[in-house]
């Protein structure tokens, strides 16, 4: 009520438009028929099929770029294997080596590359 008495009638008007504008801006899952739009993912959130050599490691024989580095990454973690003096460093066990081309070290910023072979090239 107090917005009615600065801004007059004239602020419901303007309110009413704003949420109409911005209810138009969002987007939506479904079109005006009701059938769904399709959302292509690409790049690092595109799940592929992965070499089996790194479907061992992560037990699925697909998915995505991003998705295989988290695993990386809890394994890391969860058995200790990041080096505490230098925290972008990872020491290598006997599974990592599988999927690191044996390196006993790898840097946390050199997976991705690392990986580049287990993913299939796109064209």
């Amino acid at each position: 009520m107090a917005s009615t008495r600065i801004f007059g009638s004239r602020c419901r008007v303007l309110m009413a438009a704003s949420k109409s504008a911005a209810a138009t801006d969002k987007p939506t899952a479904t079109s005006a028929a009701g059938s769904k739009t399709a959302v292509r993912v690409t790049g690092i959130l595109k799940v592929q099929t992965v070499s089996p050599a790194l479907a061992k490691f992560i037990g699925s024989p697909e998915t995505s770029r991003s998705g295989a580095i988290k695993k990386i990454w809890e394994y890391v973690k969860s058995h200790n294997l990041q080096n505490p003096s230098n925290k972008r460093e990872i020491f290598c066990d006997d599974k990592l080596k599988t999927i690191f081309d044996g390196k006993d070290k790898v840097d946390f910023p050199a997976i991705a590359k690392l990986l580049t072979n287990h993913f299939p090239k796109t064209t």
